[in-house]
């Protein structure tokens, strides 16, 4: 007969683990000697071994137990879905590696956004983008990107395509000069007549759709538009006047019925 430290030694685990293994229901516990100590047999040493293995093969203490007692084809079967949860488990951490490695390489922009879309706000900047209407879109990209993340690569599209027009170019261009007349609302109404000439000239180009071609909850597009307003705050009385032209909001732009300086809507024939 074998004390517990003589059985963890023959099998190759800690006394510790044995006892984990008792708590577990995974080893039978005996019954103590008449001077109280555990006494185990040596198919305790086999059964100990066995348990060693399954677990320094991956798998999960819960599992372990009916392995142990399983048939050829239920064993066959458990090892099976076994293996497909680790190798799932492989391909989870190797993501976050890949992560990590991003994160690591990249700019503080890489921990909320995918890859395309870190290549898409360098391209803005390549064109010569202002930084602030940058960061703008960036901010606009995370919870656009946390939300849907199996659209990005589709929006992603849309936005090359919009950005091989230099109009368009020229629109983000001209937002960005709009930042800098905070305080002149009479420099801002010029950029806004500029605006809507642009947009209408886009929307008769491409189609009024290709402005507003992101489908998105009206919900998640105000929540855009807030951090962009609150990020720069010019932007909100852009939209003010560009309203007043004739076309609203900021991520999801249309073409509405101009509104007049007195805040009502101009209407065709009207006096």
């Amino acid at each position: 007969m074998l004390t517990i430290g003589e059985l963890a030694c023959h099998a190759g685990v800690t006394v510790r683990a044995v006892r984990h293994y008792h708590a577990k229901g995974l080893l039978p516990e005996p019954e103590r000697d008449a001077a109280g100590y555990r006494r185990y047999g040596a198919d305790a040493v086999l059964e100990l071994i066995r348990i060693r293995t399954l677990v320094a093969a991956g798998i999960p203490l819960a599992h372990v137990g009916e392995l142990l007692h399983a048939d050829e084809e239920a064993f066959a079967a458990a090892l099976a879905d076994v293996d497909r949860r680790l190798r799932e488990e492989i391909r989870e951490r190797q993501r976050h590696r890949a992560r990590i490695a991003r994160l690591a390489s990249g700019s503080a922009e890489s921990v909320a956004l995918p890859p395309e879309v870190v290549a898409h706000l360098e391209r803005l900047r390549a064109l010569g983008v202002d930084e602030r209407i940058v960061r703008v879109e960036r901010d606009g990209w995370i919870p656009l990107a946390a939300r849907s993340p199996e659209r990005v690569a589709e929006w992603i599209e849309r936005k090359r395509e919009q950005l091989a027009d230099p109009q368009l170019v020229d629109l983000y261009r001209t937002l960005g000069r709009a930042l800098d007349e905070p305080d002149d609302d009479r420099a801002l109404a010029a950029l806004a007549d500029r605006l809507a000439v642009r947009l209408a000239r886009l929307a008769e180009r491409h189609g009024e759709s290709a402005l507003d071609d992101t489908g998105l909850d009206p919900p998640l597009a105000r929540l855009m538009d807030t951090l962009a307003f609150d990020a720069v705050p010019p932007a909100r009385r852009l939209i003010e006047l560009l309203e007043e032209r004739g076309w609203t909001g900021w991520t999801r732009l249309k073409r509405v019925p101009p509104r007049g300086a007195g805040g009502k809507r101009s209407v065709p024939g009207g006096t």
